[in-house]
């Protein structure tokens, strides 16, 4: 269970992170809805994995001449454009 601090910080657990594609410098929307904050990532899934494929080529040595796509063969890459695309057919369901 999450903790709110002195300053009213709440750390996510990091499974709800992955799974919503929450990384550190992610925007989030924070709001009420019927008696409940609810955290949202801004950007879409589509632009998550935009950001993220970008992040990973920028952070893999290659800089920004790697071409689009080819991040997308990255594991890592791939492990976090599911988990996102997970989250969002979760939120579609609810």
């Amino acid at each position: 269970m999450a903790k709110v601090d002195s300053k009213g910080r709440v750390v996510l657990p990091q499974e709800l992170r992955e799974r919503l594609g929450i990384t550190p410098g992610t925007e989030v929307e924070v709001r009420e809805e019927d008696g409940k904050a609810v955290v949202e990532p801004e950007d879409g899934p589509d632009e998550i994995i935009e950001r993220m494929e970008r992040l990973v080529a920028e952070t893999s040595g290659r800089g920004t001449e790697t071409p689009p796509g080819e991040a997308a063969d990255d594991p890592v890459a791939k492990k976090h454009r599911d988990a996102i695309r997970r989250g969002a057919e979760q939120a579609d369901d609810e």
